[in-house]
Parts: C-alpha cells; structure tokens; sequence
C-alpha cells in the first residue's frame, strides 16, 4: 500500500487499506514490559523499595520508561494487575481513597421512601397519612452501591500479597497534595467516615479494577481499612518541581539517566522486534536524537520509535516529504 494512496485531500471517498499498527499502537492494550530495558541501577532501586516497603519515585523525562517499570515488576512478582491512579492538578486524596456517589444515594432513598409510602396507602385505603412511617418493611439503607474504593484505597486493603499502584505524574498535582499522602504513606490505613457513621458495621464494597476485575469487591468493618502488606508503589515525576523533605525521606528515589546511542539501539531493537543495522537511515536516526537530547532537546523515546518505523517500512515517502513527516514525529515536546 503507496503512502499516496491514504488521505490526498481532495474529497472522493474510496476503500482503503490501512498499515498493520506498530507493537506499542496495538488495542487492547499490551503491556511493553518484555521491551523494557532498565538502566543501570533501577533494578537496585526497585529492590530497596520492595525489601524496605517505601515508595518508590521515579524522575526523568517523558517517554524514559518510568511508567513500565512498575508493570515490569508486577509481571515478574506475580502482584497481579496494576492499579493506576494518574494525577492532574485536580487530583485529591479523598478521590485516590474511596468514591461516594452522595447524590445517588440520595436519589435511592427517596424513590424507595416513595414506594414504601405508596405500600402503606394502598394498604390502609388512604387512611395512613397519619402513622408513624418509621415502622414497617421499610428498605434498609443500602449504602454499598454508591461507594467504591479508589486506586490506592485498593492497594491498601489487607492481602497476603502487596498490590502494585502506579501514581503517575505527581508532579502535576496541587501543591498540597505530597503533604497529604504523608500519613498513608506512613501507616498503611486510612477511614471511610460514611461507614464509621452507618449502623451496619460490616459493608461490602467494590474495589477499583479494571474490565473483570471491577467486580471484585471487598468486606470494610466499622469504616477502616489496614493494610498488612504494603503495596509497591511507584511514583513518577518529569521534575517539573520539587517535593518537600518529609514527603521525600519517605520514599526511595531513582532518576533516570538520559539515553544513549547504545541504550536507544536497544529499545528500538527490543519494541520493534528486529535488530537495528550497523549503517543506514536507522542508525543515524537514532544517533541524530541521542545527539538532540544530550543538547537538552525535550524528546521522548516513543517520539523515536515513531520515526523509525516510519522510515523503515519498503512504501514509506522519501525525499522533502519523508524529512518534512520526521520534522513532524521529532518536535520538541517543550515547543507549542
């Protein structure tokens, strides 16, 4: 299929055969943690945050890795899926805890207070506006379906194995937000104040999941939840800013060295399952953008990725157009 022969713009509809999706483009998603190469001295850093039970943060630019690591390790330990709570500046704690879906459960209670009043006239033939409403088979409060436990709440439930949670990009979160992961952080628990205020004290609850695991609930006693495992935590930031000190003695910290030649051969060896040549387009690529990023360009690795599959297919455009698409993938990321 001739790269001519996708959109041309000029309106006739045709069929068209698209390209095969690149490994790392495919849906559902897979996981790339077979691609992942960790460079030297994460693997250290993951295995003081396990053996220690701290967070783990991870710094370094966008599209480094700092993401697949986690899921990299979860595959290796067996720590089943990763919970993913990603942070913007909207993001709070409560929200990461537990979700309570207030004005539904409100909603239920006064249709169900409505049918129970639609009983009682039906049975005493519109005599029993007068009674004690309080009394009789009126439905229980059932506050289970409007509350769902968050990402970390999750994590934080007691099991026999810790869960991995990713809190991705926690350097776009509000100013206060490092401050107040301190305490969970610290004792592994937290309070749902809905249930420690309901009268039954055993409550099942959804957790957070995704497609069959969203179904999954869990039992909450008197509105308290105590992990026993801590769960392996990776925090990543871009190092758009800094953290306090109490929020980072709690945790261990790993930056992420800026790719090499070497180290870029090999990810692009390892996500498009083929070996780089010596000489050619390809190499010279990659050596072009190791050059941009040790000049302090803002560029991502899958930026690379791009380009390179794009060159190395037999159809792809050549001359003005092929350099003017690579100027496309290979933008600053810093640039508008």
């Amino acid at each position: 299929m001739s790269w001519n022969t996708y959109y041309v713009g000029n309106g006739e509809p045709r069929d068209v055969t698209l390209a095969d999706p690149p490994p790392w483009r495919t849906f559902p998603r897979v996981s790339d943690q077979h691609a992942f190469q960790p460079p030297e001295g994460l693997t250290d850093a993951v295995n003081a945050a396990l053996y220690l039970h701290r967070p783990l943060l991870i710094t370094g630019s966008a599209g480094t890795g700092k993401s697949t690591v986690i899921e990299q390790v979860a595959a290796e330990l067996k720590l089943g899926p990763v919970l993913r709570w990603h942070i913007t500046s909207r993001s709070t704690l409560p929200d990461a805890l537990y979700q309570y879906d207030a004005l539904g459960h409100i909603h239920s209670l006064r249709l169900h207070q409505t049918a129970y009043e639609g009983r009682l006239m039906g049975r005493s033939g519109g005599r029993g506006r007068g009674r004690d409403r309080t009394k009789g088979n009126q439905p229980a409060d059932d506050i289970a379906p409007f509350l769902k436990l968050g990402p970390l709440g999750t994590a934080l439930l007691p099991g026999e194995r810790p869960r991995a949670l990713l809190i991705d990009e926690i350097d776009k979160s509000d100013l206060d937000l490092p401050s107040d992961l301190l305490d969970v952080l610290e004792r592994g628990e937290f309070e749902i104040p809905e249930l420690v205020r309901h009268r039954l004290r055993q409550v099942q609850i959804r957790e957070w999941g995704e497609k069959n695991e969203r179904k999954r609930t869990c039992l909450v006693r008197d509105g308290h939840v105590q992990c026993t495992r801590f769960p392996f935590i990776v925090m990543t930031s871009n190092g758009e800013r800094d953290f306090p000190a109490p929020f980072l003695r709690r945790c261990i910290r790993y930056s992420m060295p800026a790719p090499t030649v070497d180290t870029l051969r090999d990810a692009v060896a390892a996500h498009l399952q083929c070996e780089v040549p010596e000489t050619g387009q390809v190499p010279k690529l990659i050596e072009d953008f190791a050059a941009r990023v040790a000049r302090g360009d803002a560029l991502a690795v899958d930026q690379l990725l791009n380009a390179v599959r794009l060159i190395s297919d037999e159809q792809a455009p050549s001359g003005a157009r092929r350099d003017r698409i690579l100027d496309l993938l290979l933008r600053e990321l810093s640039g508008g």
